[in-house]
């Protein structure tokens, strides 16, 4: 018999508190973004998009958000991958989107195990990123 130690899922609180210190950090630094939240079944938990983000980022937020939680991983890893010849080149999608991979979609996890993902979208793609990896350290902390 064995025994598996359970993991809460991602809430709608967790959710907010990302979306709130993704938002936070671009502020900081002078960007309007778009931040979605996803569960760890690509269900839309949490979505923001600041009054001044150009409005393509809402849609952009979300599929990085697919794209991290899809392959479990930051999509600012995967840039390469997607190149012509890569391995990513080709990848179709099980949640009939259209994959981005473009920095901005970070998983999130909880002991070891993925729960969700974050997408950020509306400033250059390495702010993105940053903007939300802090907010996932934040969620940690």
């Amino acid at each position: 018999m064995s025994t598996t130690t359970a993991v809460a899922p991602l809430t709608i609180q967790d959710a907010e508190a990302l979306v709130y210190a993704a938002r936070r950090a671009a502020e900081a630094a002078g960007a309007t973004v778009a931040v979605t939240v996803l569960d760890a079944g690509g269900h839309l938990l949490a979505f923001r998009r600041d009054d001044l983000a150009v409005l393509i980022a809402g849609e952009t937020s979300t599929r990085k958000a697919y794209t991290a939680l899809q392959l479990n991983a930051p999509t600012a890893d995967l840039v390469e991958a997607v190149q012509p010849g890569g391995p990513f080149h080709t990848l179709p999608t099980a949640l009939d989107r259209p994959l981005l991979f473009i920095a901005g979609g970070v998983p999130v996890r909880r002991g070891g195990r993925l729960i969700g993902a974050i997408g950020v979208g509306g400033g250059a793609p390495e702010q993105d990123h940053g903007f939300a990896t802090e907010a996932v350290e934040a969620l940690d902390r």
